[in-house]
């Protein structure tokens, strides 16, 4: 059996393997957290984040962890708030022990940190041929947005709730987000969609999907029709969060024709439309299902029983084989 600590750097590891970057570009990153470290005065290193030494994703983080427990038993959700901690807790007292609760979205200083790790997108449209000074200016906006847009958030809420009933608690946003990033697009290259409606196709052929589609929170086209051809796509589901509304008309002139996102603001809808482009949304719940399953059948590959709540659609892979 695992340890939480052992369980949270096994998902570092997937998702460095799985990153758009690339794990050597990544491997960069922690290199150079330990200089800007070196490079401050004392008085300013007391409130550096030494995690950031090994994890490269500020938004993913062990808030509860008694450094003993040998895992059996997860509680796993999209959301977990102070009420999934009570479940556990319930769980608990019922003879159903619950050694760990793993929670998607960020909370705690990952959640007041979510910002940091959207400069990731920046690199990726570079890739895609956006000048770099571009890519940047406009990633740079997008985050100060973000930041403030978090920062008067209740961060500790259900972390204060698990440390008082003794819960071990992590979170697991980008680590998770680089999964399913990297299985769509993996996926959708061996599909080879041709026109935007077989986008759609593809994806309901994935359970996550399916079930979300029976739920009535499917895969939608919101830019572009479904007789349209897909022409050169861009994959977009991990990097924190929606990126600015403003990429999409140079994502647009450097001949991306279609995007394939989990969610995305109106405005950006509307930026893209506005520049001829093609936007499938996946579905939110639904993709962040699927990344969080693909990280849940590596602990269930390991002996540790997956019980779901949050809003998460659990599939198992390794029961599919």
């Amino acid at each position: 059996m695992l340890t939480v600590k052992q369980i949270f750097d096994l998902g570092l590891k997937l998702a460095m393997n799985a990153d758009p970057r690339g794990r050597a570009a990544v491997q960069g990153r922690l290199l150079k957290a330990k200089k800007d470290y070196a490079e401050l005065k004392p008085k300013d290193q007391e409130y550096f984040d030494k995690d950031r030494f090994t994890n490269p994703y500020s938004d993913c983080a062990i808030h509860i962890d008694d450094g003993k427990t040998k895992v059996k038993r997860v509680l796993a959700g999209i959301d977990i708030f102070a009420s999934d901690i009570l479940l556990a807790s319930q769980l608990n007292e019922r003879g159903k022990k619950i050694d760990l609760v793993i929670s998607h979205h960020p909370v705690g200083k990952a959640l007041a940190c979510l910002h940091e790790v959207m400069d990731m997108i920046a690199e990726v449209y570079e890739q895609e041929g956006v000048p770099v000074h571009v890519a940047e200016k406009m990633m740079e906006e997008r985050m100060k947005e973000v930041g403030r847009g978090v920062h008067p958030s209740n961060h500790f809420h259900a972390i204060d709730v698990a440390r008082h009933l003794g819960i071990n608690f992590i979170n697991t946003h980008t680590i998770t987000d680089n999964l399913v990033d990297k299985f769509i697009r993996d996926y959708l290259r061996r599909e080879k969609p041709r026109l935007v409606s077989e986008i759609i196709d593809a994806l309901l052929d994935l359970p996550e999907y399916k079930q979300a589609q029976m739920w009535g929170a499917g895969p939608k086209i919101i830019a572009g029709g479904p007789a349209n051809r897909v022409g050169r796509y861009l994959v977009e589901m991990t990097g924190g969060t929606n990126p600015s509304s403003k990429v999409y008309d140079r994502l647009s002139q450097y001949g991306v024709s279609t995007i394939v996102g989990m969610h995305m603001k109106d405005e950006s809808m509307q930026k893209a439309s506005d520049s001829h482009m093609n936007v499938v949304i996946a579905g939110h719940m639904s993709s962040d299902s699927l990344g969080m399953n693909l990280f849940l059948d590596e602990l269930e590959k390991r002996g540790i029983e997956i019980v779901p709540c949050g809003g998460l659609i659990r599939v198992s892979r390794n029961k599919r084989k």
